[in-house]
């Protein structure tokens, strides 16, 4: 017992030997604390089998959720730590690069034991962040790494090195892999910035890539279609196969994605530009015919839901943690009893550590945006006036400018034992409903979005089809002879892009201070 405590409320002096005492006993605490090493992080399990029970939202089209696979086959996967060394397009490269990366071997991506400090978790998720490739992914192909240090389909960035590309030296030799976290979420911006987090195709603030340049690798490895987005290897058949896997409802009558199976390339190339217009990607369990935009990272830490159709629950660093590792190579693709792999396929042989993905979340929660060059003017304080008097802050809540509930996709009924976890308006705002009723990462929802960091993120609503907040403001969009700023099907050059019509009604001068207060969110 300590003299302040025997006499907490008064000005109490300690007798000297009391004093002499506490002295001692406070240096010998001084001492110990400096030589104890700072409390290891309290670090989550990854594949919790109690968190992972209610942590996906039930498919609209089964009312049942996907399956995952057990806690106890997940870490049955061996850990996978290598690091990854950029890949210089030709004429780049720093003289003896490759010298260096034939004698180096394999190397460490983080060392969790030298972790300290928050800023070392920090760095290390940083690493962890920029380094992380699709493990099942790599090829020791002689061609293709060939045609990749020639700079083949390479988005450059302003260093020389390709952002879907990475080396790895291996026991077995140099291999060519593609880079998972920071392929689709690293903006580079007109001067060359890099906005970490941000989507790689955002059309508003992005500085354009080469003519020609794919933002993921489409090629036969090996006998196999590849795809590096995929947190699959594909076995031998023919790509227009391996694109239904990814996509197919065979429960749903008439599924449209049943037409992948005989898609040419053609057709294909041309879809996938179309996608990539409004800043979206076919993603595993998503579709080419109903894309969905790359999502911003930044900010995560304010948001309940996981992706633009809620298919997950965001309850802290946990679930970041289940949702990388789940997008990478943790996906079962077993949904209600139909398993849509086969023909050879192969699930992942590894994965990432704890520790690797706690760190990954750490430094995702931690982005910030770029700086903001819009300014607060007499525009955007009448803007913000508007915003309040057209009733947007109903579901734009500051100051996250999100409520963060759920909204119906246009002719969803929601189910009566919808989960708890799930904040629900009952109405819906009218969008395209086919990536929330037509896909395997429908979930009848669409989430509200926070409208913070809206003047770099666009295009804009879930699909991407909408170029500019002008156009989205503009009551043209809604008319068939208008012409997609961002995504619209190859076939249909102009329609109406439906839904979400507040702000349509308004003066062009009111319009025009309405953008201004939302850019400078």
């Amino acid at each position: 017992m300590t003299c302040h405590s025997i006499r907490p409320e008064r000005n109490y002096r300690c007798p000297p030997l009391a004093r002499l005492v506490l002295l001692a006993s406070g240096l010998a605490v001084v001492s110990i604390a400096q030589q104890r090493p700072p409390r290891a992080p309290d670090i989550p399990k990854t594949w919790d089998e109690a968190a992972l029970k209610d942590w996906a939202t039930p498919l609209a089209s089964l009312n049942a959720r996907p399956k995952h696979m057990t806690a106890a086959q997940y870490y049955a996967l061996p850990v996978d730590n290598l690091k990854t060394y950029p890949v210089y397009v030709e004429g780049k490269e720093p003289p003896g690069y490759w010298e260096f990366l034939q004698k180096v071997g394999p190397q460490p991506m983080i060392d969790p034991e030298k972790l300290q400090t928050e800023a070392d978790w920090l760095k290390a998720g940083r690493i962890v962040f920029d380094q992380n490739d699709h493990i099942h992914l790599r090829t020791y192909d002689a061609k293709f790494i060939a045609m990749a240090r020639r700079g083949f389909s390479a988005d450059i960035r302003p260093d020389g090195t390709a952002s879907n590309m990475r080396w790895v030296p291996t026991k077995g030799g140099v291999a060519l892999t593609f880079p998972n976290c920071a392929q689709c979420h690293v903006l580079q911006l007109h001067d060359g910035t890099l906005v970490p987090g941000a989507p790689v195709l955002a059309g508003v603030v992005r500085r354009p890539g080469p003519a020609g340049s794919t933002l993921i690798g489409q090629v036969q490895l090996e006998g196999r279609f590849v795809e590096s987005g995929s947190p699959i290897r594909m076995g031998p058949e023919p790509s227009s196969m391996w694109r239904y896997r990814s996509s197919g409802m065979p429960w749903e009558p008439n599924d449209v994605n049943a037409g992948l199976k005989t898609m040419s390339q053609v057709e294909f190339t041309a879809w996938f530009a179309a996608g990539r217009k409004g800043g979206a990607l076919p993603r595993w369990n998503g579709s080419l015919y109903y894309p969905a935009k790359i999502p911003d990272l930044i900010g995560i830490n304010d948001r309940k839901y996981i992706d633009h159709t809620a298919t997950h629950l965001n309850r802290g660093i946990g679930d970041i943690m289940r949702y990388a590792a789940l997008v990478s190579w943790a996906e079962s693709t077993e949904f209600g009893g139909h398993q849509m792999l086969g023909g050879g396929a192969e699930m992942p042989k590894a994965r990432r550590s704890d520790a690797a993905l706690y760190a990954l979340a750490l430094y995702i929660q931690s982005l910030q945006p770029p700086r903001n060059p819009h300014p607060y003017d007499d525009d955007a304080k009448a803007g913000e006036k508007l915003f309040q008097r057209e009733g947007c802050a109903g579901c734009h809540v500051p100051p996250l400018y999100t409520s963060n509930k759920l909204t119906l996709a246009q002719g969803f009924t929601p189910p009566k034992d919808l989960p708890k976890t799930l904040d629900v308006l009952p109405v819906s705002v009218g969008t395209d409903p086919g990536l929330a009723l037509h896909t395997r990462k429908g979930t009848g929802f669409y989430k509200i979005p926070s409208l913070k960091g809206v003047w770099y993120r666009g295009h804009y609503l879930h699909d991407g089809s909408v170029a500019s907040l002008e156009e989205l403001l503009d009551p043209d969009r809604l008319k068939e002879t208008h012409a997609p700023g961002g995504f619209t099907p190859p076939d249909k050059p102009q329609r109406a892009i439906k839904g979400h019509e507040f702000g349509l009604k308004i003066s062009p001068v009111e319009r025009k201070q309405l953008i201004a207060f939302l850019r400078t969110l």
